[in-house]
């Protein structure tokens, strides 16, 4: 019905349109759940339901075991080039020393990341299911509507591209001996034994493999969540946008209104492609709604009363958005943090090596590789926060381009309170210190600059005593 329940949940799925408003997605994070249990960053996955009782503390215990063996193996490649490290600090070889210093904070960030979300793989579920199950999948009732499939659908293929990217980038480093056809190992660190040795060499490889492999989906897996769940809290705030623009909309449709007080009403709202305002929503597109689908379900109710009814649902939208995003802060804040300090440290290293390293050709397409997934990733988590940030506070700008003078003043309580309300910002910040925001990008930018202008004034005079 063309009521309240706008949001097609449980028990409604109206559809606004028969092309443009698709049914509403049961499961917005099959992908990433996937990943999360592919890679041990789920110690306690919820078994199949056709799973025999008798085999369902097996599955526990090897999922279990699946997490330490991943967590293992990237705590014991970062404690093997922090010995590799420790061995090359005499020498004075920087490019040596910047490669071991590298690849050790890479892998203590692994291990640290496989160990943080298995830590919070419960709340992480907990907050997906919260989402699929009270996110609206299009705007209220009205003349115009936005539907967030499109956020899902960027997101899904958002998340596909950037594991790729980064798996490609990481698989590059790892098969790199084979493709040169000679028998070493990818990743150069100290090891207590002969590791090229016949009994070792294909052991140790794998596991090396192993270990690129986990670093790439597990920084991937990271990004690409905080990305999805930005993406649909940024849809959601469209959908609010939307609806509190088509409040009066809503309450005339509800009320009886005709189809042509409806059309020339939908005019006004959604506007010429020349004459209408830019920048409404954050990332979905506005449509016009199929009245004749949508009018042969309206009701003769009170004009007032709907309006009333439908702001009170647009207010439990917004608590729901504002919940969603402080969790979102809770769960990425100390994973912020750490993620801050390594990209700073990671970007400095691999410009330097990059900039004073050898010419080799595949070294250089690694390097760069590296270093592009580096400066995305920070990209990410700062733009995403930057937007979140600002569409927060719009709420009250949605709210003025309907009629909303028609009836504020029978509910001037209400309105005044949820204007005030809607000013409340919203962050994501590193571990309460800083917000991830462009400022941020910035600073981490200056800050790996200016540590490679030290390291590169210590190559010179290196250089110099040695001449």
């Amino acid at each position: 019905m063309a009521s309240l329940q706008f949001h097609g949940n449980i028990d409604a799925d109206t559809r606004y349109d028969a092309t443009l408003d698709p049914a509403r997605e049961p499961e917005l994070f099959r992908l990433l759940m996937g990943l999360q249990l592919a890679m041990g960053m789920n110690p306690s996955p919820r078994l199949p339901s056709w799973w025999p009782t008798w085999l369902r503390p097996v599955g526990g215990l090897m999922a279990k075991a699946y997490c330490s063996m991943v967590i293992l193996t990237s705590l014991h490649l970062g404690l093997l080039f922090t010995k590799t490290t420790l061995d090359v600090l005499p020498t004075g070889e920087l490019q040596a020393i910047t490669d071991a210093l590298t690849m050790t904070i890479i892998y203590f960030f692994t291990a640290y990341a496989n160990i943080y979300w298995c830590v919070r793989s419960q709340r992480l579920l907990a907050f997906m299911d919260h989402i699929n199950r009270e996110y609206r999948h299009h705007s209220l009732a009205g003349v115009t509507f936005v539907s967030s499939h499109a956020a899902h659908r960027w997101s899904r293929s958002f998340t596909t591209i950037w594991i790729l990217s980064c798996l490609v980038g990481v698989i590059t480093w790892g098969v790199s001996p084979l493709m040169l056809g000679i028998r070493t190992l990818p990743l150069t660190c100290w090891y207590p034994f002969d590791a090229l040795s016949p009994g070792t060499y294909t052991a140790v490889y794998a596991t090396q493999l192993f270990g690129q492999i986990s670093v790439g989906v597990t920084f991937g897996f990271g990004g690409s969540l905080f990305v999805t769940l930005c993406l649909l809290l940024l849809a959601q705030f469209d959908v609010l946008f939307c609806s509190l623009k088509n409040l009066d909309a809503h309450s005339k449709l509800l009320s009886g209104e005709t189809i042509a007080g409806l059309g020339l009403l939908q005019r006004e709202l959604l506007q010429g492609a020349f004459t209408r305002e830019l920048n409404q929503y954050a990332v979905l597109q506005e449509h016009a709604t199929d009245l004749l689908r949508i009018s042969a379900e309206s009701q003769n109710l009170a004009q007032v009363k709907v309006f009333h009814s439908a702001l009170v649902e647009c207010v439990r939208l917004h608590r729901f958005i504002l919940y969603c995003c402080a969790e979102l802060e809770n769960l990425f804040s100390p994973y912020c943090l750490v993620k801050s300090m390594q990209i700073t440290l990671q970007l400095c290293l691999l410009v330097f090596v990059g900039v004073s390293g050898t010419r080799e050709f595949l070294r250089i397409v690694n390097q760069i590789q590296y270093l592009a997934l580096t400066l995305f990733e920070l990209l990410m988590f700062t733009y995403c926060g930057e937007l979140l940030s600002r569409h927060s506070v719009r709420s009250g700008e949605a709210f003025w381009r309907g009629g909303w003078w028609k009836h504020a003043h029978l509910l001037r309580q209400d309105v005044l309170i949820f204007l005030v309300n809607s000013r409340r910002a919203v962050y994501v910040t590193a571990g309460k210190f800083y917000v991830m925001d462009v400022n941020r990008l910035r600073s981490v930018i200056t800050q790996a600059f200016s540590f490679l202008t030290l390291l590169q004034k210590l190559a010179a005079k290196k250089a110099t005593m040695e001449a």
